[in-house]
């Protein structure tokens, strides 16, 4: 990125963050860290973390804004930021960096003393940010350190391991400006990783070629040795594995005991007994050995696609910290078949190898529902349904889904200015939601606030469970009906996110706000339901606000939900680590808490709102079959684009072909099989990413 665009992405970023601090009511700081906690979770960088702006300046001074710990895998990820307020991009140096790293070592050698311990409120973010180390000392194996910075380095820094602190590998890297904006240009995919593999192993590594497709994908063979495995992955961690198995792991984090049996016991049997790994790369270069043979020097973007949990496991049982018996890694070598893909085509390609690759492992289509047709169903109705006016307003807008990461801020990047308000105007910033939202939004609302507060992968992957399935058994109910009242969940919980960040009680002390949030709309949901009622969502669709009346009654609930979850049981000293219990979600939904408003006619009898699910269900089928003849009638003009792609994907049946040859030549009058077997065709295609002609659309209604 050109420093001229890294000014105007830095631009775009300011406007970003007062938009995320006005919407949250939270300070600059706090937006800061949750736009760049998020990317770096994406990214691979850290796990989902806990704010805890915990910090002391002076002597011994000390930082940490963030934590998480993986106690399976024995991860600490801590975070530290260096938020620049100004409008100027600046530069951060090399001695700034190091000066960070050093509070956070500070953190951690004071956060295992029982004296700071004592010494620190239990409510507090230092104390929330110390616990975890103190009591989950003897887990930690290696912590990994990352610096947010709104700054830009002025030389570029690698993942490093500076030395131990208490006794384990402290693994530092940075994500800077540069690097933010880097990773939020790529679209969804992954920050690419260059591995000069001579300098870690001390040598090419011999490679086998075994074949190759005309330019599109080479593949080699090839045997790792372990303690080049483990040195890998114990800079870069979780951004060496593709986004499925890294959200695979995340989610179920134990460590494959198996595998750490044969590690320490037969190490010289490793490749023999296990499966090896599956991994791509979107460049290599090659040398030759000094023997003869062919050896590989560096790879451009690896990717691990299958046998992340292979390769965590050979750095837990190889870890210097472990006290009880550790691998040789050094009698170690795991068999990797490496595909050299397009670039071009990486995108499209590396998911389908991770799928395939992973179809004889515990990873289940959940884990891939990032690319599910779902999200497809979603774009296309929030790109044509228009919003009902909001009070005062003259027209309607829209909410923009975003399937991909970046398709928003795209639109908001190109074209002239005037196209860009145009743009801004029909799909406002508020009126935004992506991926994780969706999931949070609907998680809250099936009264499971304990896994909401598990952090966004997690609770994305249960929702993924649940829709997955849904999906699977009907695709009629994902329609406009159920967009809207996703959207209305989505007034309703930012609503509130407002109010209890603006409220006198919580800014007397701040802390676990979106625990708060998610626990009150599941408290509310969850005594209405035993009534047999619900919050007529079609109501607040309708006003596009969030009511009064609810915004009193949720208001009144919420800081009596503060209190209760803040009241931990004396055995779970981390308020934030509670919340994420069932048992924290038992006492919530178990206590009686008062509020002085009446809801008269906002709330909708259950069995009248299943009915209305029903009816638009019923609704969607009839529309679906509408829009099929919509299709019809544009294949009639060319039918080559559908034959094409049908043809690539393998999609085409006998019927299907059967049909596409009548249109071409100007018959629309197929058989009932031949037009069923198109339309299922037609279904898969866009599924897979196929772009209907415009005539082939419905148009939206007025």
């Amino acid at each position: 990125m050109s420093a001229l665009g890294l000014d105007e992405a830095h631009e775009r970023f300011l406007e970003d963050l007062l938009f995320e601090a006005e919407a949250s009511a939270e300070p600059q700081a706090a937006a800061f860290f949750k736009l760049y906690g998020k990317l770096a979770a994406e990214n691979g960088d850290c796990i989902d973390l806990t704010y805890t702006p915990a910090r002391n300046e002076g002597r011994g001074a000390y930082q940490v804004d963030g934590f998480a710990l993986d106690r399976e895998r024995g991860d600490l990820y801590l975070a530290i930021s260096d938020f620049r307020a100004g409008r100027d991009l600046e530069t951060l140096n090399a001695a700034q960096i190091d000066r960070l790293f050093e509070r956070v070592r500070r953190f951690c050698e004071l956060a295992v003393q029982p004296s700071f311990i004592n010494a620190v409120d239990e409510t507090s973010p230092a104390f929330q940010a110390a616990w975890p180390i103190y009591d989950g000392r003897s887990q930690i194996k290696r912590i990994r350190v990352v610096a947010f910075s709104s700054a830009r380095l002025s030389t570029r820094r690698t993942p490093e391991m500076t030395g131990k602190v208490l006794g384990v590998p402290f693994v530092c890297s940075v994500l800077d400006f540069a690097r933010y904006a880097s990773i939020l240009s790529s679209k969804g995919g992954v920050e690419p990783i260059e591995i000069d593999v001579t300098a870690v192993n001390g040598s090419p590594l011999p490679c086998l070629p075994a074949h190759s497709i005309d330019g599109e994908h080479t593949s080699y063979l090839v045997a790792v040795p372990g303690t080049f495995l483990a040195e890998i992955y114990g800079l870069y961690g979780a951004k060496l594995l593709e986004q499925n198995v890294r959200t695979f792991l995340q989610a179920r984090t134990k460590v494959n005991a198996g595998i750490v049996r044969t590690l320490e016991a037969a190490p010289e049997m490793f490749f023999a007994y296990n499966n090896g790994l599956t991994a791509t790369a979107a460049g290599i270069t090659t040398a030759q050995l000094p023997g003869g043979g062919l050896g590989i020097a560096s790879v451009d973007n690896l990717q691990i696609v299958n046998g992340g949990q292979t390769t965590a496991s050979i750095l837990y049982a190889s870890d210097s910290a472990r006290k009880d018996r550790k691998a040789d890694l050094s009698r170690v070598f795991v068999q990797m078949k490496l595909s050299v893909v397009n670039p071009d085509r990486l995108e499209e390609v590396v998911p389908l190898i991770s799928r395939y690759a992973n179809t004889q492992n515990k990873i289940s289509e959940a884990d891939f529902f990032s690319s599910h047709p779902i999200h497809l169903v979603l774009e296309r109705i929030s790109r044509d349904l228009s919003a009902p006016p909001k009070p005062g307003a003259l027209s309607g807008s829209k909410w923009f889904y975003e399937r991909a990461r970046g398709q928003y801020r795209d639109k908001l990047a190109y074209g002239t200015q005037a196209e860009r308000r145009k743009f801004e105007l029909e799909f406002p910033r508020e009126q935004f939601i992506d991926k994780t939202d969706l999931a949070k939004f609907e998680v809250t609302f099936e009264c499971q606030p304990h896994i909401v507060s598990r952090g966004a992968q997690k609770c994305f992957l249960e929702f993924a469970e649940k829709t997955g399935k849904a999906w699977e058994a009907s695709e009629a109910p994902f329609n406009e009906h159920w967009f809207r009242d996703v959207v209305a969940e989505a007034i309703i919980f930012r609503g509130l996110d407002r109010i209890v960040g603006r409220s006198d009680w919580y800014q007397d002390d701040r802390g676990y706000k979106a625990q708060i949030v998610t626990y009150t709309i599941a408290w509310l949901v969850h005594q209405l339901q035993r009534r047999g009622q619900e919050i007529s969502l079609s109501v607040v669709w309708q006003r596009q606000e969030l009511p009064a009346e609810v915004a009193d009654a949720l208001a009144q609930i919420a800081p009596q939900v503060a209190e209760t979850i803040k009241d931990a049981p004396p055995a779970m000293k981390n308020v934030g680590e509670y919340c994420k219990q069932q048992a924290c979600w038992a006492t919530v939904a178990a206590s009686k808490y008062a509020f002085d408003v009446r809801l008269d006619g906002l709330l909708i009898e259950h069995d009248e709102a299943k009915k209305a699910r029903k009816s638009s269900v019923a609704a969607q089928k009839v529309e679906k079959d509408v829009d099929f003849d919509h299709v019809l009638v544009a294949m009639l003009s060319d039918t080559q684009p559908y034959l094409s792609f049908a043809r690539s994907r393998r999609l085409l049946t006998p019927k299907s072909d059967a049909a596409l040859k009548r249109l071409s030549r100007g018959d629309i009058r197929l058989p009932a099989s031949e037009r069923n077997a198109l339309k299922y065709m037609v279904q898969k295609m866009v599924q897979a990413g196929f772009e209907l002609p415009q005539a082939a659309k419905r148009e939206p209604a007025a």
